[in-house]
């Protein structure tokens, strides 16, 4: 195995910031959707934090790319790690606990590794990332539960939704790593977001309508906050501590968000999990371990 990059204490404070406004994601969704419709929201997540990247490219001095390609590059990384997800996860979340979302979307990583090993030459696809996968598999049909096997009601459909939205993110990463190596991170996530921003407008128009931007005060910080925290900041901190820590060390950063989404859920909203919830995050906690391998290298 590749040795990897220790996480320092900077590294961890990143790490723990991470998964605090990827976890309140989660959070700022579920109060915009008491008072807009889920693509909209999706919209508004891309186009403000657009600006903050906007600036952060600026200030350091970066070019933005001029070749067509990697603008072509930039609209299919915002539709799979951007517009697909984030529409699935919105739209499921009209019918499921944020905390609930959070553990299921906990499978990114796993995929992340299968799809990576499966598609490039340079990964390997080991029994340890598939059995991982099936793992994480397993504590998704924990959380779904047995009646899904006689027919999928809505919230089961949501649950799904989430899963796809972790799929999509896999191939992102793929995507990413093939057609946009050897460019800052800083303008990769700005071009994303651009990208994500165009796919979106029409798509916001021909579905929801214009958006009336009469909101409460309470659903415009939601909606800020997934912007600027959840979606700007949180591709600037998770881009640092893939620099300080490396890949391996950032996948730690699943088993993080989920704490911080349900005890938000549970302050604010009231929200409460099933147990069956807890054994199946156990089941992908346990599958993450396995697709790490570090924990089992260690002990061997």
């Amino acid at each position: 195995m590749t040795q990897q990059a220790s996480m320092n204490g900077i590294a961890w404070a990143m790490m723990l910031v991470l998964a605090a406004v990827w976890g309140g994601s989660f959070f700022f969704v579920e109060v915009a959707l008491t008072e807009e419709k889920p693509l909209t929201i999706v919209l508004h997540r891309v186009f403000w934090a657009l600006p903050v990247l906007g600036v952060v490219v600026w200030w350091r001095g970066l070019a933005l790319p001029r070749d067509p390609r990697v603008w072509g590059a930039y609209l299919v990384m915002g539709a799979l790690n951007n517009v697909i997800p984030f529409g699935l996860i919105v739209w499921g979340q009209q019918y499921l606990e944020g905390g609930l979302a959070s553990i299921i979307n906990g499978m990114t990583a796993m995929f992340g590794a299968v799809v990576a090993g499966a598609l490039l030459a340079d990964e390997r696809l080991t029994f340890g990332k598939v059995a991982g996968a099936a793992l994480g598999l397993m504590g998704v049909a924990v959380i779904i539960g047995p009646d899904a096997v006689s027919g999928l009601d809505i919230r089961d459909l949501a649950q799904v939704a989430i899963l796809g939205a972790t799929l999509s993110y896999a191939f992102a990463s793929v995507w990413g790593k093939v057609s946009l190596r050897g460019i800052a991170p800083e303008l990769n996530a700005f071009g994303m977001l651009a990208g994500s921003t165009v796919l979106m407008v029409p798509l916001v128009l021909a579905v929801d309508g214009v958006p009336t931007f009469d909101y409460s005060a309470g659903v415009w910080a939601s909606l800020l906050g997934i912007a600027w925290l959840a979606t700007a900041l949180a591709y600037l901190l998770y881009f640092g501590i893939l620099v300080r820590a490396g890949a391996a060390n950032l996948m730690l950063v699943t088993l993080l968000v989920p704490p911080f989404a349900v005890g938000l859920g549970a302050a604010f909203l009231g929200e409460r999990l099933s147990p069956m919830a807890y054994l199946g995050f156990a089941l992908i906690a346990l599958g993450l371990a396995v697709t790490d391998g570090r924990l089992f290298a260690r002990r061997a």
